[in-house]
C-alpha cells in the first residue's frame, strides 16, 4: 500500500500477452507471489503518516482507558430508545465532554412505530422493568430465568404478561406442520427457532400464550459446544400478534424436553412488565473541528453502534469504546501540539446499529453531505477465547475508493510489528496495552460483507465510502457470555491505532499524499486482483505445460500456463481493471472541496443504453438500504402492491447470497446500466447470476416505485 507510478495511457504494455494491463509490476504470475511477500514490500517504516506522529499515536492511546469505558457501558441493557441505552448515551456524552470535544450533542428523533426516516420505519422504544419464568411443582416455583439477573432472557419486544400455562414442544415452531395434533391454544411453546421467527404462527395462527426459545447463536464451528450459552433473541416489533418471549439456553430446554417425551406436564409461571411505547432514538455526536476554512466542512465520521443486549461486550461495547479512545487521543494530541489540527473536521457518532444511522442521514441530510468517509468499528476487542479474527473490510465494488487502502497500510504494519514483537524480534511499535495480550494482530484484509452500519453509509443513497473494522468469528456473539472478561486491552488499543491513523490521514489529506497513497492502491488492488483471480478454478488444459486457451495468457517459457488470466473470464478481468481505475481515481474525487462532495453520484442523460434497452436508476427517495432494522421496506411494499417475493433474494451465487446480490443490484442501478450490465456487475462482485433474476428484481423496484 504506497509509491509505484502508473504508467501513461497509450503505453506500451509490459507484459504483452496479457488479456488485460495490470500495474507493471503485476506482470509476474499473481499465482508466484505469496500474500506475505506482498505483505512486507512497505519496508519497516510507519506507512503514510510521518514517523512523529504514529510515535505520537502510539504512545498515547490506552487499551486500559478504552476497558474501563467498556466496562461501564456493559453495565447497561442498552436497547433502542430505553432507559439503559439513555443512561449510556449520558456516559458517552459525559466523557466525550471531559475529553473536550467540540459540539457535544445527544439529538433525539421521534419513534412512535409510525413516522419513517427514509427506508426506516421507526420502531418505538422498548423497556422493561421485570420478567421471570418459574416452573410450578409440588406447590413450589422454581425459576428458570431471571430479567433482572440476567436481561438477555427476556426478549425484546415482549409484552406485559402474567400467565400460568402448561409448556409444548412444537420444535422449530416455524412451520404448521409443527403443530400438528398439538393443542397449544393458551399455551407457552418451545421452540428452537428464533422467537420472532415463530411469533405470527405459534401465537397468531394458533393461539400460544407466549414463547419460549433455545435458538442457538449465529453458526460458527463452537456452535452448540457450551450449552450454558443463553442467545440475545427478539420478536417482531411490527408485528399484530403481541406476545411475550423467554430465551434459555441449551441444557435447560434439553432437559425440559426430555421431560415432556416422558410424558411430563410442565406447568411454568411467566410474569412480564415490558412493552414498546413512543420515545425517541438518541444518537450521541461530538467533534474535532477543522483547521482549514475551505475543508472543515468535509468531515471523516467515526461510527459504532451503542445499542445493545446487557453484558454485550464485543458487540458492540468494543467500538463505541473505541472510537471514544479515538477521540480523547486525538484530540489530546492536538490541544498538546503533538498533532497538526486536520484540515477536516473529525466527528464521532454513537447511535442504535442501522436504524439509527439511516435516521440520523435522513433526518439530519447536512451530515450525508458533509461526511466524505466513514470508520465503522462493530466488534474490535475479542480476546483469544473469543476465537475472533479481526478483519479491515472492505466497500463494496458498487462504490470504489481508496480509502480501504489507507486503512489496510496502517493494519498490515500492526501486523508486522505486532508478529515480530510476538516472536522475540525487535519492534519499535508493538502496540502492547500493560493489561493485554502479547499475540500478534494477524488482521485480514476482507472482501465486503453486509450487517452493520457501514452498510448503511454505502448504500448508493449516501454513497459515502466506509472503512469497516469487525471481529468475525465471535463464538460470544449475542450471548450472556460476551462479557468484559472476553475483551483484550491490546486488541483495543491496536483497532484504535488503525482507526486513528486512517481517520487522522483522510482529515489531515492534501495533494502531498497521493504519492504514497497511489502506492497503496497498487498494492490492494493486487491483493484484490489475486483474491478475485483465485477463485476461478485452472483449466484442465492448461496443466503440465498445454497451452493456453484462446485469448488465455500465453505459457511463461519452461513452465505451465499462469492458471489466473488464463482461467478467468476475460470480462471480469476488464471489469477488474475498471474498478481498480475508479479506486484510483477516487484519490482525485476525494480532493475536491467541501462544496462539491464526491460521494453522491448523477444518473445518465438518457433513459436507455446505446442498443436502446433501458437503464435503471434509483430514484432519490426514500434513501438508505431496504432491509433495515426490525422492519423490512421492500417486503412490507411489496406486500402492499401485490408482488411476489423475487427469487433474487433466495439465490445463492459462487461467494455471495441473494442479500448481498439485492443490496447491490440497487447500488449498481445509477442511471448508467441496463440489466444486462447489472447481472454482469453482480457477476464479477459474488459469481454468475441469471439474468432473469437481476432482471425481475429491477422491475419490482420499479412497481413499488423505488426504481425508473
Amino acid at each position: 500500500m504506497r509509491t509505484q507510478p502508473r504508467r501513461s495511457k497509450g503505453a506500451a504494455s509490459a507484459c504483452p500477452d496479457q488479456p488485460v494491463r495490470l500495474a507493471p509490476f503485476a506482470c509476474i504470475s499473481l499465482t508466484l507471489i505469496s500474500r506475505s511477500t506482498l505483505a512486507h514490500t512497505l519496508g519497516d517504516t510507519p506507512p503514510l503518516l510521518p514517523e512523529k506522529e504514529v510515535a505520537a499515536l502510539a504512545d498515547e492511546l490506552s487499551g486500559e482507558t478504552a476497558m474501563r469505558s467498556l466496562e461501564g457501558l456493559a453495565r447497561f441493557h442498552r436497547q433502542r430508545g430505553s432507559q439503559g441505552f439513555h443512561a449510556a448515551a449520558e456516559l458517552i456524552a459525559e466523557r466525550a465532554r471531559a475529553y473536550g470535544l467540540s459540539n457535544v450533542q445527544m439529538l433525539q428523533f421521534p419513534a412512535d412505530g409510525k413516522i419513517s426516516y427514509g427506508t426506516q420505519k421507526a420502531r418505538q422504544a422498548w423497556d422493561a422493568e421485570e420478567g421471570e419464568l418459574s416452573e410450578l411443582r409440588d406447590g413450589t416455583e422454581i425459576k428458570i430465568a431471571s430479567y433482572a439477573a440476567q436481561p438477555i432472557v427476556l426478549a425484546e419486544d415482549s409484552e406485559s404478561a402474567n400467565v400460568t400455562a402448561d409448556l409444548v414442544d412444537v420444535g422449530d415452531g416455524t412451520q404448521v406442520s409443527d403443530y400438528a395434533g398439538k393443542d397449544v391454544k393458551g399455551k407457552i411453546v418451545l421452540v428452537a427457532a428464533p422467537a420472532g421467527s415463530a411469533q405470527d404462527i405459534a401465537v397468531g395462527q394458533f393461539g400460544a400464550a407466549g414463547i419460549v426459545s433455545y435458538a442457538q447463536n449465529q453458526k460458527t464451528a463452537w456452535s452448540g459446544e457450551n450449552d450454558n450459552l443463553i442467545r440475545w433473541g427478539h420478536l417482531e416489533s411490527f408485528s399484530p400478534h403481541k406476545t411475550f418471549a423467554f430465551m434459555v439456553s441449551l441444557r435447560t430446554a434439553r432437559a425440559l424436553k426430555d421431560r415432556l417425551r416422558g410424558s411430563a406436564t410442565i406447568k411454568l409461571h411467566a410474569q412480564v412488565t415490558a412493552g414498546q411505547h413512543a420515545a425517541s432514538y438518541e444518537v450521541v455526536t461530538a467533534t474535532i473541528e477543522g483547521a482549514d476554512p475551505k475543508l472543515k466542512d468535509s468531515e471523516i465520521a467515526f461510527s459504532c453502534h451503542l445499542d445493545h443486549q446487557r453484558p454485550g461486550a464485543n458487540d458492540n461495547a468494543s467500538g463505541c469504546v473505541t472510537i471514544l479512545e479515538v477521540a480523547r487521543t486525538l484530540q489530546k494530541l492536538v490541544s498538546d501540539g503533538k498533532l497538526p489540527r486536520p484540515a477536516r473536521t473529525i466527528r464521532f457518532i454513537w447511535p442504535p446499529e442501522i436504524e439509527g444511522t439511516v435516521t440520523l442521514l435522513n433526518a439530519k441530510p447536512e451530515f450525508a453531505q458533509r461526511i466524505k468517509t466513514a470508520i465503522h468499528m462493530d466488534m474490535v476487542g475479542g480476546g483469544p477465547d473469543t476465537k475472533a479474527v479481526f478483519h479491515v473490510t472492505r466497500g463494496p465494488m458498487s462504490l470504489p475508493s481508496f480509502v480501504h487502502d489507507v486503512a489496510w497500510a496502517f493494519a498490515n504494519w500492526v501486523n508486522t510489528e505486532s508478529y515480530r514483537f510476538a516472536a522475540g524480534e525487535a519492534a519499535d511499535y508493538p502496540l502492547v496495552a500493560p493489561e493485554g495480550g502479547k499475540e500478534p494482530l494477524r488482521a485480514e484484509y476482507s472482501g465486503y460483507t453486509m450487517g452493520s452500519d457501514h452498510d448503511v453509509y454505502q448504500d448508493s443513497s449516501f454513497s459515502i465510502p466506509s472503512i469497516y473494522l469487525n471481529d468475525w468469528p465471535d463464538r460470544y456473539i449475542h450471548t450472556n457470555f460476551d462479557t468484559a472478561a472476553n475483551i483484550d486491552p491490546t486488541k483495543l488499543k491496536r483497532a484504535a491505532f488503525i482507526g486513528a491513523a486512517s481517520g487522522y490521514f483522510l482529515a489531515s489529506f492534501s495533494p502531498r499524499d497521493v504519492a504514497s497513497v497511489k502506492r497503496a492502491v497498487e498494492i490492494g488492488g493486487l491483493l484484490r486482483m489475486a483474491e478475485m483471480l483465485g477463485r476461478y478454478p485452472v483449466p484442465v488444459g492448461a496443466r503440465s505445460g498445454a497451452s493456453a486457451p484462446a485469448g488465455g495468457a500465453s505459457a511463461p517459457a519452461g513452465g505451465a500456463s499462469p492458471p489466473g488470466p488464463a482461467s478467468a473470464p476475460l470480462a471480469v478481468l476488464s471489469a477488474l481493471r475498471e474498478h481498480e481505475r475508479s479506486v484510483l481515481n477516487s484519490i482525485a474525487a476525494y480532493s475536491s472541496s467541501a462544496a462539491a462532495p464526491a460521494n453522491h453520484r448523477r444518473p445518465h442523460s438518457s433513459a436507455t443504453g446505446r442498443d436502446g434497452t433501458p437503464l435503471f436508476h434509483r430514484r432519490p427517495d426514500p434513501r438508505g438500504p431496504l432491509m433495515v432494522f426490525g422492519y423490512d421496506y421492500f417486503a412490507d411494499h411489496a406486500k402492499a402492491a401485490g408482488i411476489p417475493t423475487p427469487r433474487l433474494l433466495s439465490y445463492e451465487g459462487s461467494w455471495g447470497t441473494g442479500e448481498e446480490y439485492a443490496y447491490e443490484a440497487l447500488n449498481f442501478a445509477d442511471g448508467t446500466r441496463t440489466a444486462s450490465q447489472i447481472t454482469a456487475a453482480l457477476t464479477t462482485e459474488y459469481g454468475p447470476v441469471p439474468e432473469e433474476l437481476v432482471t425481475e428484481y429491477l422491475r419490482a423496484l420499479q412497481k413499488i416505485g423505488l426504481m425508473e
